[in-house]
């Protein structure tokens, strides 16, 4: 429990209002509850929302000591009062998120809030399965990323040792993430492997494709197949060799099937003719074949999880 003794600079202002600006982290529908479940009190009693505090009330609160803590990056899934959440799979060790298209995974310069870490995290701390104050480093954390305008499966660690385990397993190639698309265009051939070096420019966010080893080129790789072609769309699976920074709509492009919708690298009258927006582009589907030692998490070995939907496809592909 903390204590506010009001002074006369913020006499006047109403209960709600006051508590909001000295709690920032307290989302406003839980200070609304707290209220009516009297858990913020003025002068020993419940009072309402509404009430003008004066010089001298005393404000008691009985709140959890997180939210009297100062706004920071770390702690800005306390915001969230309900997590919203599609999730693929979950057990005591890890969670494989379904992300939409549009959120972004981590806090950038757009978006501080609406992230998919901080639903994670606020659903975890929610289930009581995490409490920060518990933990002297570790706060649940992704162990990879899908850029804004993707959907597709997240996997976040829930302990320090899982998250070891994974990214080494990423990082051996050990996890596979297979991709589904739309493109402009028929890919010929209809199945094979993109071969190149991908540069980026970090002031404009683009990377150029280059056929040849280029200065602060990386290699990537991509293995894709085409499953079905209506009209001038193609529905393509992706799987990625390599994982770069817009490896596949890039890559695509770079063989003339951009991505429908893909602002950056596409076609701009198609994806204005099919009013599209957001790139199609889906990690649908994630393996864990696991041929090495995985420790705790050997149970996943041989394992496979998928989305239940994919819009695009659904949209353009009903048949697949």
């Amino acid at each position: 429990m903390r204590e506010f003794t009001i002074g006369k600079n913020d006499a006047g202002q109403r209960l709600d209002r006051f508590v909001a600006k000295n709690l920032p982290l307290l989302p406003p529908a839980l200070l609304q509850k707290y209220i009516r479940l009297k858990r913020i009190k003025v002068n020993g009693r419940g009072s309402k929302r509404d009430a003008r505090l004066e010089a001298g009330d005393i404000l008691q609160l009985y709140i959890n000591d997180e939210f009297f803590d100062k706004p920071s990056e770390e702690n800005m899934f306390l915001t969230v009062f309900r997590p919203k959440l599609s999730i693929v799979y979950e057990d005591e060790n890890l969670l494989l998120a379904d992300k939409r298209p549009g959120m972004v995974v981590h806090a950038d310069e757009t978006e501080k809030v609406d992230t998919l870490i901080n639903h994670i995290q606020a659903y975890l701390y929610q289930k009581r399965e995490w409490d920060p104050k518990q933990e002297n480093a570790f706060a649940p954390a992704l162990c990879n990323r899908i850029d804004r305008n993707t959907g597709g499966i997240v996997i976040a660690a829930k302990n320090a040792e899982t998250l070891r385990i994974l990214n080494e397993k990423i990082r051996a190639h050990e996890v596979e993430k297979s991709y589904l698309c739309v493109t402009v265009g028929r890919p010929k051939p209809p199945a094979g492997k993109i071969e190149g070096f991908l540069r980026k420019d970090e002031e404009r966010k683009q990377v150029t494709f280059y056929h040849r080893p280029v200065p602060g080129g990386k290699t990537a790789v991509t293995l894709y197949q085409t499953l079905e072609t209506r009209g001038p769309l193609s529905l393509v699976e992706c799987r990625l060799l390599t994982g770069r920074t817009h490896q596949i709509r890039v890559s695509m492009a770079a063989i003339g099937c951009p991505l429908l919708g893909d602002g950056k690298y596409g076609d701009g009258a198609v994806n204005r003719d099919y009013h599209e927006t957001k790139q199609a582009l889906y990690s649908y589907k994630l393996s864990f074949p696991f041929p090495t030692d995985a420790g705790l998490l050997g149970y996943l070995r041989g394992r496979e999880f998928t989305v239940a939907d994919v819009p695009f496809r659904d949209k353009y592909f009903p048949a697949i």
